[in-house]
């Protein structure tokens, strides 16, 4: 049986008033939040390894790249903030794990024990699942017809 709040969290927005929009704007931050984590993550892991000119070099960059800007066209019901801020918020992000996987690739071995080179693809793949699981829980979740 179903929470009265939970049921109320999907009702009619002239039901339940202004708590609508509390609702929806948390939904939107929780779409952005896990996966920002799996791009500081995934970029975390990609400092750490040393950058090769190659094409497993680029296409890791690739893969970066495109992690940055394809969440912005995942589904969600709230209204979206425009492309060029979202993109910036991202890129940030990756610039910042970019460089501290660079000092944590250079502190692993010397001032870190070796066993901390497996710490970012171990958070990125925790992270990874619980963003897969957010993301299809969002898709599939229990609406009611309006």
């Amino acid at each position: 049986m179903q929470n009265v709040s939970n049921v109320a969290t999907f009702a009619e927005p002239s039901i339940i008033g202004q708590k609508s929009e509390n609702v929806v704007s948390e939904g939107e931050r929780a779409i952005a939040l896990d996966t920002t984590f799996v791009l500081f993550f995934l970029a975390l892991d990609l400092g750490q390894a040393s950058f090769t000119v190659g094409l497993d070099g680029l296409l890791s960059m690739l893969a970066l790249v495109t992690f940055i800007a394809v969440p912005y066209f995942l589904p969600f019901s709230s209204e979206k903030q425009e492309f060029r801020s979202w993109l910036i918020g991202r890129i940030v992000v990756a610039a910042a794990g970019l460089t501290l996987g660079l000092m944590l690739g250079q502190a692993v071995g010397v001032m870190l024990p070796e066993s901390f080179r497996f710490v970012p693809m171990t958070l990125l793949i925790v992270s990874a699942i619980f963003s897969c699981y957010l993301q299809i829980y969002g898709m599939i979740r229990f609406r009611l017809a309006r």
